[in-house]
């Protein structure tokens, strides 16, 4: 899938998000080429597919990393990979509707994968 393609395919999953989900998203969505990789990343095996940012001069947007998505998908039929687009999409905007209500649930869940993932790496050194 070429960037462009999945732009196209990101851009119809936004246009599904009520225009609600999108107050004070002052930024919007942006698909970037990179390949991102954790800073945790140990053995270049955990890769960030999307990211909220929340603060800073450049407002609140969502970030989806094209690089990282096909490293991880890239082998997925269309069908497929709006499937997962729109699972990490939604996540994304999850996080920015918690953080405009003041909630920190998906974020503590997010910190307990990593507490996970860091468990494992452990467990596996």
């Amino acid at each position: 899938m070429t960037i462009d393609e999945m732009h196209e395919l990101l851009n119809e999953l936004a246009d599904e998000i009520p225009a609600e989900f999108y107050r004070e998203l002052s930024g919007g969505i942006s698909l970037i080429p990179d390949v991102i990789y954790s800073p945790e990343a140990r053995s270049g095996d955990l890769l960030i597919l999307g990211a909220y940012h929340s603060g800073g001069g450049s407002g609140r947007y969502i970030t989806m990393h094209y690089g990282s998505l096909m490293k991880v998908y890239g082998h997925l039929p269309r069908e497929e990979m709006k499937k997962k687009l729109w699972e990490i999409l939604r996540h994304e905007m999850r996080h920015h509707v918690e953080a405009l209500a003041g909630n920190h649930e998906l974020e503590d869940e997010d910190a307990a994968f990593m507490e996970r993932y860091r468990e494992r790496q452990e467990e596996n050194s």
